[in-house]
C-alpha cells in the first residue's frame, strides 16, 4: 500500500495522521467527518485512518447506522490490515441530517457519491465500496451509475425488491396505500416504527436491480457475500446477482444469518481477502 501522511482540519480539531511505520504500534486515528450531500444535508461518518492512501467506504442497511455490528467489525478487520476505512450514516439515519425514507435507493447512492467525491478531492484512492443489506443494493446501483470504483462488495443485498416489500407490508399493501396514501409499519407493541408513503413505495418498486446489475462495467470487480440461512433476504437472491453481473464472485457462508451473528470473523476474512487481491 502507498504511504500517506498529511494533515486535515475537520471541525475545530487538527491532527496528524499516522504513517504505516506507526501501525506496528497499533496507532489508528479515528476522526469524525461531516460531508454535505447534494440536498444540503450533512452526512456524518467516522474515518479509521491507518496512513494508507487507499480507502474502503462502508454502507449500512435499512433502518440501521454506521454502528451496526457488521459494519464496525469489518472496519476493524480492514484497519488491522493497514487499510483506511470510512463508515457513515445515510441521510435520515443515525447522526446524519434529513428525514428517514423508505425506498430511495438511488438517493442513497447519491449520498455515497458525495462521500466518494470528498475523499477523491483529498487525493485518497477509493479501493472499494461495501454495503450490507439495503446498502448492498446501494453500492450496486452506485456502480451502475458512476463507474468510478474498482471493487464493489454486496453483503446480503436483495435482488427482488417487490418480494421484500410484500413480506414487510403485507400482501394487500398496494390497495391499502392507494386508499390512505401511506402505511405505518408497527412494532410488536403497536408503536409506529416508520411510515411508508406512496411516493417512497413507488420509488422502491421502480428500482430495477436486474437492469442496474447488467449495466455494471466489466472492469468493476463485484463480490456478493450471503448467508446460507439468511432469514431476511433469501440466499436465492445472491444466486440471481451471480447470474447477471459481468465480473462477479459469489461466496455463500454456510450457516450464516442476515447479520452474521455467529459468523462475523468469517465475513471479515472473505471481505479482507477480496480487497487485498489488488493491493
Amino acid at each position: 500500500m502507498v504511504p500517506f501522511n498529511f494533515k486535515v482540519a475537520v471541525n475545530p480539531s487538527l491532527f496528524t495522521l499516522a504513517t504505516l511505520d506507526q501501525l506496528g504500534k497499533d496507532v489508528i486515528e479515528h476522526q469524525r467527518i461531516t460531508i454535505e450531500n447534494n440536498y444540503g444535508e450533512k452526512l456524518v461518518g467516522l474515518l479509521h485512518e491507518t496512513g494508507s492512501a487507499e480507502i474502503v467506504i462502508l454502507c449500512h442497511g435499512f433502518r440501521s447506522t454506521k454502528e451496526t455490528s457488521v459494519i464496525v467489525n469489518l472496519a476493524d478487520a480492514l484497519t488491522k490490515e493497514g487499510i483506511t476505512v470510512f463508515r457513515f450514516d445515510f441521510s435520515g439515519n443515525g447522526e446524519s441530517e434529513g428525514s428517514f425514507r423508505y425506498g430511495y435507493y438511488r438517493r442513497e447512492a447519491d449520498d455515497l457519491h458525495a462521500v466518494v467525491l470528498y475523499f477523491s478531492g483529498v487525493k485518497r484512492v477509493i479501493t472499494g465500496i461495501l454495503g450490507h443489506s439495503k446498502g448492498g443494493n446501494v453500492v450496486l446501483l452506485y456502480a451502475s451509475k458512476y463507474q468510478d470504483v474498482p471493487k464493489v462488495i454486496n453483503v446480503s443485498g436483495r435482488f427482488d425488491l417487490e418480494r421484500g416489500t410484500e413480506e414487510r407490508l403485507g400482501k394487500d399493501f398496494m390497495q391499502r396505500i392507494k386508499e390512505n396514501g401511506f402505511i405505518d409499519v408497527k412494532g410488536k407493541e403497536g408503536n409506529v416504527l416508520y411510515r411508508v408513503t406512496e411516493d417512497s413505495l413507488m420509488d422502491r418498486l421502480a428500482t430495477d436491480m436486474r437492469a442496474a446489475c447488467i449495466s455494471i462495467e466489466k472492469n468493476c470487480r463485484v463480490l456478493t457475500v450471503h448467508g446460507s440461512v439468511d432469514e431476511i433476504t433469501p440466499v436465492e437472491d445472491a444466486l440471481e446477482f451471480a447470474k447477471i453481473i459481468p465480473n462477479h464472485k459469489l461466496h455463500i457462508i454456510d450457516g450464516a444469518d442476515h447479520c452474521y451473528t455467529k459468523h462475523l470473523p468469517k465475513l471479515a476474512e472473505v471481505v479482507v481477502d477480496f480487497i487485498k487481491e489488488s493491493l
